[in-house]
């Protein structure tokens, strides 16, 4: 039987980038603390040399990421018209690191949040509130009906985690 995945090409890098760097929003898939099931939140993201986050210490997600760092985000909104499922969409799979408050790295991010973000004003620097950056170990591109693609880091413009 023939791979239903596509070999990764050029196109293919090109609607990956588009849609992770034109994402706002995602679909953020966890492990359960205590149950270890499967959960997903929408939460809000930019794409600062990779997909970051902003979540609070009150969310199940972020008591999720603390117990085990592995997770998913599904970045991709289907259009106005026709079947939402024929729409392209991108699963980042790999492993969530929490940025510490107060560095470099931490005020390039706020900076880069409210620029995506405005209304985050009212909340970026609240206490319970953490950047966490996802460390794509692998990506499936779903380019639109019967256009399948596995992508590592190197597709998306980044280095791989290790």
């Amino acid at each position: 039987m023939q791979s239903p995945i596509r070999p990764t090409d050029d196109a293919a890098r090109a609607q990956a980038a588009e849609l992770v760097r034109g994402a706002r929003f995602g679909a953020l898939g966890v492990l359960a603390p205590g149950t270890g099931g499967p959960t997903v939140s929408r939460v809000a993201v930019i794409w600062a040399d990779g997909p970051v986050t902003l979540i609070s210490e009150l969310s199940h997600h972020t008591r999720a990421l603390r117990e085990n760092p592995a997770a998913s985000l599904l970045l991709g909104e289907p259009g106005g018209k026709g079947d939402p499922l024929t729409w392209p969409r991108i699963s980042l799979q790999g492993v969530a690191r929490f940025v510490d408050r107060g560095g470099t790295a931490h005020d390039a991010l706020r900076a880069a949040w409210l620029a995506r973000h405005p209304k985050a004003q009212l909340y970026v620097d609240f206490t319970d509130f953490s950047f966490v950056r996802l460390e794509v170990a692998e990506a499936h591109l779903n380019g639109g009906f019967g256009k399948a693609y596995l992508l590592g880091p190197g597709d998306l413009g980044l280095t791989p985690p290790g």
